[in-house]
């Protein structure tokens, strides 16, 4: 009897819990999705029934009319942002109120993860980001070019010995495996400084630990979601994102590297040698140019990052932001490449122009392949910015209220404001956006015309969102888009890229992963371009 009334007594008070907290929106006459207890919006992608990509949109079109929805992750309340001028306001003029990533893991139990750039709040944040800012130049990326296109012609090698292998002269690929492996190898050299051939060796340590630091699946999103809703169990149970070999891998690797460049007097222009450099604080901004603009994704450096800033930082921080470049570029850039081939080979049209316009570029500059020479290909850029509206690896992305805000009426019927209180999350839906057919017209159309001079001119300021937005927008955009189109440029030369029997059409998304994963494999047929 005494159990039974315990039992009573807990479930009548998680009941009395989840009623006040699912009743946050409601009363103040936010619309959202019905939520389940406990689990809130969140039970789809527990029960792996829907992707996040399709959940966000799902929260994005049912209420058309609305500024901001609201949507629970558990038990926790998030405002999804939907007006453009609000996600302006927010993001740029009133950034001070939502400085702040929600935190994913705890700097004090996980520095490695909980010290780096996106990790840092306040004013830690802001000096890291000055002090980071000068890295990621157009002059600096000129320098790692090289890097990238030694990365690329391994990959080349690579597919002519299976097509001189193939009896049928092509060869079926997994597309996501060659790009994993060419941006794992991107960030080994230009990052770490180490050559690394993922072709020859696909099992070496380095990849390993890539997979294993970006393989987001069902355990990985549990730990993000607990630290975004209970950061304090989190960090008294010690819970970790990522095991202790892999932390205690990357710290070796970025410390030895550091006394052994020291010890020899290594100088080599990769991102171990500018981060070498932050810390005795001989990084400068330099002033923006023409050559700045590494496309039309490009995102411009807000004032936060180019303020000069004298601070002593440990080893320790500077290994946290080695880490960041390495997780961030390992699975973004990979991902937006897989999909980019993806709509090449669906799309023969495009890729057709594109092959013409990397043989003109190839005639025109006999062979020269440099950095200004890849950014000022139009077409490449019309085609990569298409990609990246379409399948924006960064599904969305967060901030978190510092300050109590007021945001204002969700919609013309509503009666009263809604306040954000400080500690409380907000949700920029990227893809939804980037989607919409108010701001692109048939939008799951892989369409690189809306990128053409005469077209971009109408897209609306901040519908185009694939870098994020405001001072902390993608620190690495510039990094990434020539990464992207040096790897596209290499295999629309030698190769035509067409789907096979195992191509899955239309496009499907696995539900078993956070990340952007096509169910069944991203195979494609690459056969010697005549």
């Amino acid at each position: 009897m005494l159990l039974y009334i315990w039992t009573a007594a807990l479930v009548a008070a998680v009941y009395l819990y989840c009623r006040q907290v699912y009743s946050r929106f409601s009363k103040h006459g936010v619309k959202h999705l019905k939520p389940v207890p406990l689990l809130g919006n969140m039970s789809p992608i527990i029960f792996r029934t829907q992707h996040f990509i399709d959940l966000v949109g799902e929260l994005y079109n049912k209420f058309p009319e609305e500024r901001f929805v609201g949507n629970f992750e558990f038990i926790k309340p998030t405002v999804c942002l939907r007006d453009i001028d609000l996600i302006k306001k927010i993001t740029i003029k009133d950034f001070e109120h939502f400085l702040d990533h929600r935190g994913f893991v705890s700097p004090e139990t996980d520095p490695l993860f909980g010290r780096n750039l996106f990790s840092l709040k306040g004013q830690e944040w802001k000096d890291m980001r000055s002090t980071l800012s000068p890295a990621f130049t157009s002059s600096k990326m000129k320098h790692m070019l090289p890097f990238i296109v030694e990365v690329g012609n391994q990959m080349v090698m690579s597919v002519d010995r299976q097509l001189k292998e193939s009896k049928n002269n092509y060869i079926d690929i997994e597309v996501k495996d060659m790009s994993t492996h060419y941006a794992n190898d991107v960030i080994a050299s230009s990052a770490f400084g180490l050559k690394v051939d993922s072709y020859s060796e696909p099992n070496n340590e380095f990849y390993k630990m890539g997979h294993r630091t970006t393989n987001f699946g069902l355990a990985a999103i549990l730990k993000f979601v607990g630290y975004a809703s209970f950061p304090r169990l989190m960090k008294l149970m010690n819970i970790n994102l990522f095991p202790a070999d892999v932390t205690n891998f990357f710290k070796h690797l970025v410390l030895s590297t550091m006394r052994d460049r020291e010890a020899h007097n290594i100088l080599r222009p990769d991102m171990i040698h500018l981060l070498m450099e932050a810390k005795k604080g001989r990084l400068v901004h330099e002033d923006s140019t023409k050559d700045d603009d590494a496309g039309f994704a490009t995102v411009e450096e807000s004032n936060v990052g180019k303020k000069k800033i004298n601070k002593d930082w440990t080893d320790e921080d500077l290994i946290a932001q080695a880490v960041l470049f390495f997780v961030a570029g390992f699975e973004t850039v990979s991902t937006a490449m897989t999909f980019l081939l993806y709509e090449l080979a669906l799309n023969p049209e495009v890729q057709e122009k594109l092959a013409e316009e990397v043989r003109k570029h190839e005639k025109r500059s006999s062979g020269k392949f440099d950095y200004n020479s890849i950014q000022n290909m139009v077409y490449l850029d019309m085609v990569v910015s298409e990609s990246l509206r379409l399948w924006p690896p960064a599904i969305a992305t967060d901030r978190v209220c510092t300050k109590d805000y007021n945001l204002g009426r969700p919609n013309n019927t509503a009666t009263q404001d809604f306040i954000l209180k400080k500690g409380d999350g907000i949700n920029v839906p990227i893809v939804a956006i980037h989607r919409d057919p108010k701001y692109f017209p048939n939008p799951m159309k892989f369409d690189p015309e809306r990128f053409s001079e005469e077209n971009k001119k109408e897209i609306q300021p901040f519908t185009y969102l694939p870098f994020g937005l405001g001072p902390r927008n993608c620190i690495g955009s510039r990094f990434a888009l020539c990464e992207v189109k040096v790897m596209v440029y290499q295999l629309v030369q030698r190769y035509e890229l067409t789907p096979c029997e195992r191509t899955t059409i239309p496009c499907e998304l696995a539900k078993d992963n956070f990340n952007l994963r096509i169910k069944g494999g991203h195979w494609l047929r690459l056969k010697p371009r005549a």
